[in-house]
């Protein structure tokens, strides 16, 4: 196909998704939920054509030489699939954000007014090696009312094409638009383009992955994107920090599962604990086989054993994506929020400290999407923040920042409601 027949068949195809949308704005909560709960018994009823799906693009991308982390991401179990399903089970129950009262008042004139939530519309989404981020687009898109077009990328394209084939006819048999859902894989990067480009038909473009498609997308398109930005993520380890909570966080945050967003990539840590807290932590680590990248002083404190580099300014800046981590002693909490004013990616920070004042100062001094206060960082989570699966972790500040769940794909507009006034 030219790019010209690519072009037009994807906005074609957001055509089609406008006219899904409107049947799903109008849609009940019982209708949406019912759906919902649909979706999630067809995926398990489905198990075993989308394992054998995801095995052909995993053995695919393993000859290729895809990272583990990557690959990671890229696998689907029978477990990962019950645990997909339960997440869309969770969003059902979740309140329905459309048609709730933002404010309202009424005009000394007599003039009912009232700002309430709508959906988005159309919401496309650019994604590679996810397959759960088609299921979550598809139940978070649903539940607010919007018909959701999805690129998600050549490395799933077999684990996807079964899914999406499962979502859509789950959603016929339940009275819903097919085109609700709908993917544009087969049209390859040619089709991403075409739908970064499908202004007046697309009304929000969300990409979330690695750096490079982001910025791509940001860069490129002509609708409206939200960025979904990258973890480069810190825990600092205060003067006053309990230093047996600091080791679970730091290993939490680092090991749970190192290939995701909201994993640490830094830890920093104060001069003043360094000498309890290094050799503590990096043992622990080391039996992790996590790789340390430090700083002069780490090199010097670390215990015999430790896997360690030697520390460049590239790895204050890196997302790993794996069991590697940025270590770094700092001689003051000024110098910890310094560092990480320089190289944050505004993701997650995270302090552990006793000194509430310390604690008040990064919380209001880092402007980050989250900041966390004794807790690990992998707790920045639509499903952990109560807001069911998400549809990615803003890192911008306009309509929507940190875990987007339901009300991040909605807008709003004003109603008003009047008896025969006119402007004088």
């Amino acid at each position: 196909m030219t790019a010209t027949d690519v072009t037009s068949a994807v906005h074609d195809i957001a055509r089609q998704a406008k006219v899904a949308a409107r049947v799903l704005a109008t849609a009940t909560r019982g209708t949406k939920d019912a759906a919902l709960k649909a979706l999630a018994t067809a995926l398990e009823v489905a198990t075993d054509p989308i394992v054998a799906a995801n095995v052909v693009d995993l053995d695919r991308e393993r000859a290729a030489g895809m990272s583990e982390s990557t690959l990671d991401r890229l696998a689907l179990t029978p477990q990962r699939i019950v645990a997909i399903a339960d997440a869309l089970r969770e969003v059902a129950a979740l309140p329905d954000p459309v048609g709730e009262v933002l404010r309202g008042s009424t005009l000394p004139n007599g003039l009912r007014l009232q700002q309430v939530r709508v959906p988005m519309g159309v919401v496309g989404m650019i994604y590679e090696a996810r397959p759960n981020v088609t299921v979550d687009a598809a139940a978070l898109g649903l539940k607010s009312g919007n018909a959701v077009i999805l690129r998600g990328g050549s490395a799933a394209a077999e684990t996807n094409r079964v899914i999406v084939a499962v979502l859509r006819e789950a959603l016929a048999e339940q009275g819903l638009p097919a085109d609700a859902v709908q993917s544009i894989d087969d049209y390859g990067r040619e089709g991403a383009v075409a739908l970064m480009g499908a202004r007046g038909l697309v009304d929000l473009l969300i990409p979330r992955g690695g750096a490079g498609l982001i910025q791509t997308v940001v860069r490129e398109a002509k609708v409206p994107v939200i960025e979904t930005g990258v973890g480069n993520c810190h825990v600092y380890v205060d003067a006053a920090a309990n230093l047996d909570w600091a080791e679970r966080i730091v290993l939490n945050a680092k090991v749970q599962r190192p290939s995701v967003c909201n994993a640490a990539e830094t830890l920093l840590v104060h001069e003043a604990v360094a000498a309890e807290f290094l050799p503590r932590v990096l043992n622990a680590l080391n039996a992790e086989h996590v790789t340390i990248h430090g700083d002069a002083t780490v090199a010097a404190g670390r215990p015999a054993g430790t896997a360690f580099e030697a520390a460049v300014d590239d790895d204050w800046a890196k997302e790993y994506h794996g069991l590697e981590l940025a270590v770094k002693v700092v001689s003051s909490l000024d110098e910890a929020i310094n560092h990480i004013r320089t190289w944050t990616s505004g993701h997650t920070e995270a302090i552990v400290t006793d000194n509430l004042q310390a604690s008040e100062r990064f919380v209001a001094e880092l402007d980050s999407a989250c900041v966390m206060v004794n807790a690990s960082t992998r707790f920045t989570d639509g499903g952990e923040f109560g807001l069911g699966a998400e549809i990615g972790i803003s890192t911008q500040k306009l309509h929507a920042r940190g875990p987007m769940g339901l009300a991040e794909l909605t807008t709003s507009k004003w109603i008003v409601h009047g008896k025969g006034q006119i402007r004088g």
